[in-house]
C-alpha cells in the first residue's frame, strides 16, 4: 500500500512537466509547447474543452444521482405515466447542437492557423519518409537531402543526452523566431511526420507534398516519431530536432552545405 501511495504521489508532482524536452517517467498530459500553433492547441484543449466536458460529466453524474434517491421504487412506488414534454425535448436538442458549434467554430479556426498561419516563410525544410529512416533537405540553404537514423541502443551515449528510441545520428537543425515551412512527402509508403512540441502531425504520402509549418519558440532539443504504421521498422524512425539561435543556424549551415559531419562538430561546441 505505501509503494501505491508514493508512486501516486510522484505521479501527481511529476504530472504538470509532461514531457520536457523528451518523455520523463510518470508524465501525464501533452508535452510542454513550443511553437505558437501547439499553444493554441493547448488552449483549445485546456481553456474550451476541459470545462466542457467536466460541465458535462457533473451535470449528467448529478442527473444519476437525482434518479437514484428521488425515483427509486421505494421512494417513488407511483411512477409517472409521462411521456412527453415538449420544451424538456427541444432543449436537450438544442443545448448540445449549440455546444457543437462553439466548439466546431474554435476547431475551425485553429485548423486553419495550423495550415495558413506561416503564410511566408522564411525558410523551407523539405521531409521524406524511408522504410525506415527520414531524409532532410534545405533547399533556402542549398543543402542537399541527408538521412537520419535512429541511434542502436549500443550505440547511445547517455552523457550526450542521447535517448534510446528518439535519438538520431543526423539531427534536424532549425533556428527559433523563424517562420519554417515544412514540406513532407515519402517515397516508398505512407509516413507521418509528427512532432508533439510543435504540434505537427502530417502524412508523408508518396508521390504528394504536404505542407505544414512551425515557429519554435525556444532553444533545445525536441523529438517526434514516424505515427503511420509503415511496416516492421516502424518504430525505429524518430525525430530529433535541434533548435538554435538564428546566428548559429546560419554558421552550421555554412558548414553543413559542404561538409554535414564537420557542421556537427561544431554545433557541440556553439554556444
Amino acid at each position: 500500500m505505501q509503494k501505491i501511495i508514493l508512486s501516486f504521489i510522484t505521479l501527481m508532482t511529476t504530472a504538470s512537466v509532461a514531457y520536457a524536452n523528451g518523455p520523463v517517467n510518470w508524465s501525464l498530459g501533452m508535452q510542454e509547447s513550443a511553437s505558437p500553433v501547439h499553444e493554441r492547441m493547448h488552449a483549445f484543449h485546456n481553456d474550451l474543452l476541459l470545462p466542457i466536458i467536466a460541465a458535462i460529466t457533473l451535470f449528467v453524474l448529478a442527473l444519476l444521482i437525482i434518479v437514484v434517491l428521488r425515483f427509486n421504487r421505494r421512494a417513488n412506488p407511483s411512477p409517472s405515466k409521462t411521456t412527453h414534454n415538449v420544451p424538456l425535448e427541444i432543449a436537450w436538442t438544442v443545448i448540445p447542437v449549440v455546444i457543437l458549434i462553439v466548439i466546431s467554430i474554435r476547431s475551425f479556426e485553429l485548423l486553419y492557423y495550423t495550415d495558413r498561419g506561416a503564410i511566408t516563410p522564411e525558410m523551407t525544410l523539405k521531409v521524406t519518409g524511408y522504410q525506415w529512416y527520414w531524409g532532410y533537405a534545405y533547399p533556402d540553404q542549398e543543402i542537399d537531402e541527408f538521412s537520419s537514423y535512429m541511434v542502436a541502443d549500443k550505440d547511445i551515449d547517455a552523457a550526450q543526452g542521447q535517448k534510446r528510441l528518439l535519438s538520431t545520428d543526423n539531427v534536424v537543425v532549425l533556428p527559433v523566431d523563424t517562420d519554417i515551412e515544412i514540406i513532407i512527402t515519402a517515397a516508398d509508403v505512407l509516413h507521418s511526420f509528427a512532432m508533439p512540441p510543435f504540434g505537427i502531425k502530417t502524412d508523408a504520402v508518396p508521390g504528394r507534398l504536404n505542407q505544414s509549418w512551425v515557429r519554435i519558440t525556444k532553444p533545445g532539443t525536441y523529438y517526434g516519431q514516424c505515427s503511420e504504421l509503415c511496416g516492421k521498422g516502424h518504430a525505429y524512425m524518430p525525430i530529433e530536432v535541434h533548435a538554435v539561435p538564428k546566428e548559429v543556424f546560419q554558421q552550421w549551415a555554412a558548414l553543413a552545405k559542404t561538409d554535414l559531419e564537420k557542421s556537427y562538430e561544431f554545433l557541440k561546441t556553439a554556444p
